[in-house]
């Protein structure tokens, strides 16, 4: 069974888990090209001309079918990474090899961004979720543009500083918060967060990003449809009491 978000302007948000086809990922730009996607990346925003082409010209794209490795964790690392349509998990696996998802990444993120800045190898594995198509930067000709361009530079630090409150906040949740409480702030972030809206996001691949079994996250459901909080239309979960949910997330 299929999960994903869908946002009602009207009645709140719907979280849909019935089957759908591809949104928001397909469509992400019709005229697309390496170099149009280069500028609309906050990275890349306010890039000089020259450096922008060098970039646009040395980046090579590559396609996967669902559920292809892309990389795996240890690997020597081919460069900086980006998404032009399709959805992708970043995992590690536990010594008895459960698999923990950091992070999903979707149309118009970068990833493997740190193991571009310093050379070392991959610090996750990735894999495709759905159909991918993404380019990847050669990490010499990224860093050479890090350091003939101070804005790229700024911005790459002002998003890496991002990505470290975002893995503290898991850290955080991962020993502070019950399941309920790991759901609700889950449901929360998706408000803001399109990467999740997609139907190949299923129950099982959020029970390993929130570290708990898909059990664990129908039984939440349940307790968080019995306060209230939200209710079932069909193959829809519909958020009602965001302010409610928020309490349960415990923020």
């Amino acid at each position: 069974m299929h999960w994903s978000f869908t946002a009602w302007i009207q009645k709140g948000i719907a979280w849909n888990f019935g089957q759908m086809k591809m949104g928001m990922g397909a469509a992400w730009m019709s005229d697309f090209s390496i170099r149009t996607m280069l500028q609309q990346l906050p990275y890349f925003a306010h890039v000089a001309e020259p450096i922008l082409n060098e970039l646009a010209q040395q980046a090579v794209n590559c396609t996967f079918v669902p559920n292809e490795m892309i990389f795996l964790e240890g690997e020597p690392s081919a460069g900086l990474w980006l998404v032009e349509n399709g959805r992708i998990k970043a995992s590690k696996l536990s010594p008895d090899g459960q698999e923990y998802i950091l992070r999903f990444f979707g149309p118009g993120d970068t990833f493997n961004d740190l193991a571009a800045l310093d050379n070392a190898p991959n610090a996750a594995s990735t894999t495709s979720v759905t159909a991918v198509s993404a380019w990847v930067m050669p990490t010499a000709v990224f860093t050479q543009a890090l350091q003939a361009d101070h804005e790229l530079a700024l911005a790459v630090l002002q998003s890496m500083i991002g990505r470290v409150r975002h893995l503290v906040g898991q850290v955080e949740d991962l020993a502070l918060r019950p399941v309920t409480a790991r759901l609700a702030r889950f449901l929360l972030e998706q408000v803001a967060d399109s990467t999740l809206a997609h139907p190949a996001i299923t129950r099982a691949l959020i029970a390993n990003h929130l570290a708990t079994t898909p059990e664990s996250i129908s039984r939440s459901l349940r307790v968080l449809e019995k306060a209230g909080t939200i209710r079932f239309d069909r193959h829809r979960i519909i958020i009602v009491k965001p302010d409610i949910l928020r309490q349960q997330a415990l923020l």
